[in-house]
C-alpha cells in the first residue's frame, strides 16, 4: 500500500470521529490549503526578493548577521530586565 493510502486511510479514520461543525472546520482549512498559492508562483513576491538582493550585493543596503542580531536582543531582554527593577 502507498503512502498516499495510508494517509488517505487514517484520514478517513479520524473524520468517522468528528462532529458536522468540527467536519466544516476541517473543510475549510482543506480548501485553504488547495486555493494556496505557493511563494514561487508569485511574480511580485519575487520582483520584490529580486530587488532585495540586489540591494544587498550592491551595498546599497547593509545585511545583519544572525549573530548581531541575536547579540542586539540579548542586549536589549537585559537592558529591560535593569529597567524593570
Amino acid at each position: 500500500m502507498g503512502a498516499t493510502k495510508l494517509l488517505d486511510k487514517e484520514i478517513a479514520q479520524y473524520m468517522e470521529q468528528l462532529s458536522v461543525q468540527q467536519k466544516e472546520v476541517v473543510l475549510s482549512v482543506v480548501k485553504s490549503f488547495a486555493r494556496e498559492e505557493v511563494w514561487w508562483n508569485d511574480k511580485g513576491y519575487i520582483n520584490e526578493m529580486d530587488r532585495r538582493f540586489k540591494e544587498m550585493e550592491s551595498g546599497k543596503v547593509k545585511g545583519v548577521t544572525i549573530e548581531a542580531l541575536e547579540s542586539g536582543a540579548r542586549q536589549s531582554y537585559k537592558n529591560r530586565k535593569q529597567r524593570d527593577k
